[in-house]
Parts: structure tokens; sequence; C-alpha cells
């Protein structure tokens, strides 16, 4: 007979909102096989679109909430950039049914996370009905079922806010790429929308000048611009809604938390006890309308909720952290790592990343900040700008999880703009090289708004007239390591990023030897290395000389670069020649204790980050079973910069640092505090912290602090627990470089049950727990 630890504790959990109440099945483990069920269910209604339910999938993202009887979702979908390069939600979609079952007493909501869909149930005396929304993975095809025990009459109605242009005025700019350096007026454009036979068709198409051709211009760009990817031009995003046996039923108008908008609704023809509602959306690039609607015609409504349901299956199988522990923080924290999960996959096969600031998952920002009374589209911190500091906290933790198809949009980002950064180079600066800044652009080129528009006459054209920003180059290293990590952890074929991996390196070579030529007669320092001055240390230290985050980027890339087997001999005897010229890394004191410290020099401090730790994590230059970690703790336990910065909060990766030093306490403390439920209904739903709601970063960064906790690698070695608490039961599964997975169950502070593929990987395998 199997025994089952609580199994149902914390099932009823009163949360902050009145009468409402969240059912977490989160503690369903039953001991012996090692599985957990976890499905998210409410049992009272929403107020608000900030209590909303994420659903997806592929490259679509849904908000799900019922209000007042009605059922809504806001429509995302990765890519669809308008003008301006706001990140465009594609519309609200409003389900009423008549007679209606949610104004009765019985209500369920409920993501079956195993199966990635959501229902929505409720009972209306003798009246029952149910909806079932799922998002087809593998084609642009969004679901709703509903089904009840008596015929009723089903209400669809297509809502746009961008029914009219609006002018974006003040901080609203801050959703797109001019932010709080317009220039001149700015305006969201109309999209347009009809009745189109049964259906309702909407789409937004980008109109010939956009922020590419701005920015263009601004960075003195315009005599290669022919030559630059531009993906904003021609670019038509939307879609269509229809149903069964449902005609169009007139317009409406309307208000959503003080934003206007306009209603198209379809109805059905007649009370039924059965009706299928399909949205098919279309992104693509073409300057012929027809063309848009011809291939949104063609777009696939199989209609095969299964085959989603396997590829969700599999998702979940590849691989978990379930915890059972008398600390319910360690719990909430596996339940909130799969939550996030869940909406990472949701755009398992976007077009572009998954965006650090809300990913598909944003709402009316007024119920984020109360100021910020604009449209569902607002999020702060841009929609075509990547930040790379907290994109790479989304991308990180993929490779323990195996999800490393999910990885390509990241990987394809920088390699569709390799290109714009080596002219871009070229023409600032007459060398080669890639270029990526901070606040990249999805066309390559430095946000303009960070750049600068008021800029001194002589200022360098290369250059960001920015305080945070200038001279930040090398976060396209993380990037270029993870590449690098996907063939060692999957044996991925990288071939076609290897151009993008040399000329980022290519571009500190030749940069810095171009700057130590402008200063004086000699390119390299008296010990034959590269003087990395003027630079970075994140957004933190700034004009450093010899930043340790560029030193330990160049080194560790450099190295693993030379390793890879399909360079030729020429490349890797260029590439050790550039290693030679790497600079050492520099250490300070605090109280007669040796730490690394941010730089050399640097001339001020901007930001809270803490680069010093930076050889710990990402880079694993120090770390458990490696020369220095004494060095390594002491920066964390006695800088007095990297303490004051301390935090859990956003992109902050302090938890990530415990961790890889193997300091338990501080691991399990920083870690639990990151992954504890939000503030807001749906537990994963973080933030705004430094960005905005939901932070991927912040999500992104508790995933990894639970991994590192759970299993670390250094080259072949594998080790298990190095800062896993002992009384935190654990059954887990992560993947490991050399394609190994390993699956083990913790309990009582004793490994069993581990199961490490291939086999031979075994014998790598180090349990810091009995040690």
């Amino acid at each position: 007979m199997l025994k089952i630890k609580n199994a149902f504790s914390g099932v009823l959990r009163c949360l902050r909102w009145p009468n409402l109440f969240l059912l977490f099945f989160v503690s369903l483990w039953f001991i012996t096989t090692g599985k957990a069920q976890e499905s998210i269910i409410w049992t009272s209604q929403s107020r608000n679109s900030s209590e909303s339910m994420p659903v997806g999938g592929g490259d679509i993202g849904l908000n799900l909430w019922v209000e007042n009887g009605e059922v809504y979702f806001y429509l995302s979908r990765s890519g669809t950039f308008d003008e301006n390069n706001t990140l465009l939600k594609l519309g609200r979609v409003k389900l009423k049914l008549s007679p209606n079952p949610f104004e009765g007493k019985t209500f369920k909501q409920e993501l079956v996370l195993k199966d990635g869909y959501a229902r929505i149930s409720g009972s209306n005396g003798k009246l029952n009905a149910q909806i079932r929304i799922w998002v087809d993975v593998f084609n642009p095809v969004i679901h709703l079922d509903v089904k009840s025990n008596q015929n009723i009459t089903t209400e669809a109605s297509y809502e746009s806010w961008r029914f009219e242009d609006r002018i974006t005025k003040g901080k609203e700019n801050n959703q797109n790429s001019y932010k709080w350096a317009t220039q001149g007026v700015v305006k969201t454009l109309k999209d347009e929308i009809a009745f189109k036979n049964s259906s309702i068709e909407f789409f937004h198409q980008n109109k010939p000048e956009t922020i590419f051709d701005v920015t263009v211009k601004q960075q003195g760009l315009e005599d290669r611009k022919s030559e630059l990817f531009n993906p904003l031009k021609n670019l038509i995003f939307g879609g269509s809604m229809q149903g069964d046996s449902m005609i169009p039923a007139g317009y409406y108008n309307g208000t959503y938390l003080g934003t206007p908008f306009q209603g198209w609704k379809l109805k059905s023809k007649r009370p039924l006890k059965s009706l299928k509602i399909n949205i098919t959306l279309n992104t693509s690039k073409t300057e012929s309308i027809q063309d848009w609607k011809k291939n949104l015609s063609a777009i696939k409504n199989k209609n095969d909720q299964q085959v989603s349901i396997k590829w969700w299956n599999n998702y979940w199988k590849k691989s978990f952290i379930y915890i059972n522990s008398k600390d319910e923080t360690a719990n909430q924290s596996a339940k909130n790592y799969q939550l996030f999960r869940y909406m990472l996959g949701c755009n398992a096969f976007g077009k572009y990343p998954t965006k650090f600031n809300g990913g598909l998952f944003t709402f009316d920002p007024q119920l984020t900040d109360t100021t910020l009374k604009y449209t569902p589209d607002f999020r702060n911190w841009g929609g075509g700008t990547h930040t790379a500091q907290n994109q790479r906290l989304v991308y990180w933790p993929m490779l323990k999880s195996g999800d490393f198809d999910m990885m390509k949009p990241q990987f394809d980002f920088y390699l569709n703009l390799l290109k714009n950064a080596e002219i871009r180079t070229e023409s600032a600066w007459g060398h080669k090289g890639a270029s990526f800044t901070e606040q990249l652009e999805n066309f390559g080129l430095p946000n303009p708004a960070e750049y600068g528009w008021k800029r001194p006459i002589d200022f360098n054209q290369g250059m960001e007239y920015n305080a945070w920003l200038e001279y930040e180059w090398d976060t396209v290293l993380e990037f270029c390591m993870m590449i690098l990590e996907s063939e060692r952890y999957n044996d991925t074929n990288i071939e076609k990023y290897v151009p993008l991996i040399e000329s980022s390196l290519a571009f500190f070579k030749e940069h810095y030897t171009y700057l130590a030529k402008q200063r004086g007669t000699k390119v390299l320092d008296a010990n034959g290395h590269l003087v990395l001055y003027p630079g970075s240390g994140a957004e933190t230290y700034k004009m450093a000389y010899n930043s340790t985050s560029t030193i330990v980027a160049l080194k560790t890339v450099l190295e693993r670069l030379i390793e890879y087997p399909a360079l030729s001999e020429k490349q890797k005897y260029d590439w050790k020649e550039m290693l030679k010229t790497i600079p050492p890394i520099n250490f300070r004191q605090f109280d007669g204790h040796a730490t690394i410290a941010p730089a050399k020099l640097w001339e001020r401090i901007n930001n809270t980050e803490s680069p010093q730790l930076y050889p710990v994590y990402p880079w694993g230059i120090y770390g458990i079973g490696k020369p220095g970690l004494d060095t390594a703790i002491n920066t964390f336990r006695y800088d007095t910069d990297v303490l004051k910065f301390r935090s859990h909060v956003g992109w902050k990766q302090d938890n990530i640092f415990a961790a890889r030093l193997g300091l338990v306490e501080d691991a399990a403390r920083l870690t639990t505090l990151k992954l504890q439920d939000s503030e807001r209904r749906f537990p994963a739903f973080w933030g705004p912290g430094f960005d905005w709601t939901p932070d991927h970063n912040w999500g992104g960064s508790g995933m990894i602090g639970l991994q590192e906790m759970l299993m670390q690698v250094d080259g072949k070695k594998i080790y298990l627990f190095p800062a896993w608490p002992k009384n935190w039961d654990v059954h887990f599964k992560l993947h490991g470089p050399y394609q190994t997975t390993v699956e083990g169950t913790l309990k009582n502070g004793k490994l069993t049950n581990l199961k490490v593929l291939p086999e031979s990987r075994k014998v790598d395998i180090i349990n810091k727990m009995i040690e």
C-alpha cells in the first residue's frame, strides 16, 4: 500500500483577496513512485485581468480570467512588433453564455498543468457548463470548446482598443523604442477589423517608415541601410475568429479599466449544448494583404488536442524538481519552479525569444502601477528592445531542464543581427567584429533613446551617450557560452553559430587594440595583455579598467571555443593567441579577507549588480571543488558592495552565487524568497521588481538557483546536493553535459533510485550529501 505523505496539505488556502480561495494540489507526492501532479484551481471568479491565469502553447500566450460571469482572455504572440517596436497584443476575447452557468454558486477555473490547457466550469440551478481553452502547440490556433447539459446561446466577441490611432505620451512610450526621447508625435496606429462572412478578421500592417528608419538615420548608417536586416518592414500580424453555427451579431462600445474599446460580436444561430470556437493567428512578412489572408486561410486547424497534450506530457517528463518537506517554503519553491517553466513552455517555438519583461502574459498596466493608466499593450522597458543582462537569466536554466529546442529563438536572435552589428562596428571604428550593446533593438542597433539624441557633435558614432550603458558590450558572450554549452550538453549542431561567437570575440581584440593605438604606440601592456579600458562591470562599475566580468567572459568563451572539434587548426591557433592576451582577474581585501575585485580600477558605481561574483556564476571559474573557493566565499561574505546590493528581487542572482559556493543556508533562504508565491493571484506572476510583471528574469534566476542547489557540473564531474538542505526530500530529473540525465530521490538525507543515463556517467557522480 502506498504511503502518502502530506497528500493534501495546504489544499485550501486563503489568499489576499476577500472570499477568494486558491486550491493547490501541490503536495500530492507518492513517495514510492516519485510522481507529482499539480493543477491550479480557483473556486471564485477574478476581479480583473491581474487575477488572470496563463494559458498557451507553441508561441501563443493567453491571460484567462472570469469577471462578473463573463470569460475574458488577452491574445499575445511572439514577434508582433508595430512601427514603434511595441510588442502589441492581438486583442481581447469575451465569451458570454445565456442562460449563464457562471452566475450560480458553483464555479471552478483550473489550469491542468500536466496537459497544458485550462477549463472553466459552473453551475446555476440545474444548468451545468464547461469551457475548455487550449492552444495548439504546433499550429497557431486557439480552441474554445463549450459544453453544457442544456441548450444555451453563446456570444463570442473580439474586443480591440486599437480601433483608431492613439497618440502615446509620456511614460506610455516606455512600451516602444522611443522611450523618454520621442521625436515628434508618436502614435500607435489602428488595426483593421471587420466581419468577413461568418468570422471576425483583424490585423495590423506596419507602415513603410518605422523606428528602424529613425534609428538608422540617428546612428549615421543611412549609407549602409540597404544591407541592414529590418524585422519591422512589411510585417503583418493578426488573425480571425470563427465558431460553429455562429454568425455576426453587431458591434458595441465599452471601457475596461479606463481604456475605451470596440467589440465585434459573433452569436450562435440557435441555442446548443455543444459549440466550438477557433481563433487562427498569422504573422508574416509580405507587402500584400491578400497574401497575408491567403496564408491565414492555409493554416491547418486539426482540432486534435491529444497531439498538444502529448507534447506537454513529454515536456514534464523531460525534467522536474518535486520537493516534499515540512518546510512549506521549499514545497512552494518547487511548485512555482514548475509554474514558471510552464510559462516558458508557452513560447517553445517562438520566432523571437521570451521577453524578460512580461513574456507573453502582461496585463493592464495600472494593475501593476496605478499611475500608468495605459492600454494593455504597455510593458516597461520596451517590446522590441532586448536587455541582455535580463534576457540571459531567462535562458540559462534551460540547459539543466533539458529545454534545448527552446533556446533556439534566443540564439537565432543574435545570429540574425550579426551582420548589422558588424556593419555598425565597421562604420564607427573601421575595424572588424560584432558590437552588441546591452539595450539592443531587434534589428541589432542600440536603442535610440539609450544611444542618445542630445550628443556632443564630435562624440563617437559607435558609442552610446549613456552613463549606465557606455562601454558595456560583453553580455553577448553569455549567449555565446550558452551556444557552446548546448553543444556540450545536447550535442546540438552549432556550426551556423560559430561565426557569431568568433565575431563577438574578435570585436574585443580589434576594439581594444584600436583604442590602445589612439593612446600611444603599444597595443598591449607590459605583460602582453590587452588593456580593457574603458570598460564596464555590468551596469554598475563604470569607466572600468580590466573589468572582471569581461575578463572571465573572454577567457571562458575562448577556452571553450578552442575545444570545439569543428574548428580548423588556423582558427584554434588564432584564438589561442588571443587567449594569451586576456589579463588576469584582480583582487582586493576587506578586513584582511582576500576577495575578487570588480575591476582593476573604476571611476563610479551606477547600479547595484555584483559582477565581482560573475567568476562564480555564470562563468564557473570559482566553485565547489575548484581552487580559490575561499576567496570567492570571502567576496560573498565581506565585500561591502555585495552585501549592500544583496536581494532576492528581480534579476538579483545572490541566490545563485550562494548555491554555487555551497552555502546551504544562504542558498535556501534566498531561493525560497525568490520563488515564494507572488503578490498576485497566479503564484508565478512576480514583479515588477526592477522591470515589469510578470518578471521573467525573476523567475529565471529562481529556477537557476534551485537547479544549482541540487546539481552542479564541473567538466565531467556531477555534484549532487552541493547546497541542498538535508531536510528537503526531493525527486528530481535534470540534464548535464554529454547528453546526460540524472534522476533520483532524496529522502531523509539519503539518495535512492538514482538513474543516470548513459550509465557510464554514473562514475562521475559525487554525492555531496554524504560528505
